[in-house]
């Protein structure tokens, strides 16, 4: 975290201006530094400053999309963003988590759910002292000591949901973990009905690692309950 006297340093990308100063006023009594650029050019170019703990992105904006500019904040960092969607525009969403979103909010939303999502995703990102340790399975390594995963000692480049998820699955090897749980402990919140965010999460985890080199650990979906990381042969 941006060290401000601890403040946490956000930077929200959208085109709304009421909306960008009204989020700013009421993260602020949270604790939550707020920088505003209202368009994905001015966007780009302020998060390549860097300093910034998290990131709320507008998706649909003038000029450069939300989604280029997420594209290419994933280019070469894994801050956490929470994108902010219209309601009811699942594709976008979709693509939005497949391009390495944590975590979506649609529009309206109350500002109270905001606060809540930011708190937990930079609650994740913080290693936990007393949860210090190294978890294996097969070519799957995860140091939660400095929060980083690796297949065969090649890192692996996953977002602090993606992560989350990993390590739930790496603690109970060969064992189903329900989509409750990991939406829980991956995106700090409930599973909603209709909600495809933790199966889009974990087929972007799957990719990652076979893009790696693993070929012998497979996570499983278990139909109507959640997902299995089954060690290899």
């Amino acid at each position: 975290m941006a060290d401000d006297d601890n403040i946490a340093q956000v930077l929200m990308i959208d085109d709304d201006r009421e909306l960008g100063a009204m989020v700013t006023d009421f993260l602020a009594i949270d604790q939550l530094a707020v920088t505003v650029r209202n368009t994905g050019e001015e966007g780009i170019e302020t998060f390549k400053a860097g300093g910034f703990d998290l990131v709320i992105l507008d998706i649909m904006m003038p000029g450069i999309s939300g989604l280029e500019v997420l594209k290419q904040i994933r280019q070469n960092s894994n801050v956490p963003v929470v994108m902010l969607t219209a309601r009811g525009d699942d594709v976008d969403r979709i693509i939005g988590l497949e391009f390495g979103a944590d975590d979506y909010l649609p529009k309206p939303f109350n500002p109270r759910e905001l606060v809540a999502r930011i708190k937990a995703i930079l609650r994740r990102a913080q290693p936990q002292s007393e949860e210090e340790k190294v978890l294996e399975l097969g070519e799957i390594k995860l140091d939660t000591r400095t929060h980083r995963a690796a297949v065969s000692d090649q890192e692996l480049k996953l977002t602090g949901t993606e992560y989350e998820i990993l390590k739930c699955l790496l603690e109970t090897p060969g064992k189903v973990v329900n989509k409750e749980f990991l939406s829980e402990r991956a995106l700090g919140r409930r599973l909603l009905p209709y909600d495809r965010s933790v199966d889009t999460h974990i087929s972007n985890l799957r990719g990652k690692l076979e893009k790696a080199g693993n070929r012998n650990e497979t996570i499983l979906n278990q139909r109507g309950v959640g997902y299995l990381l089954i060690p290899g042969k």
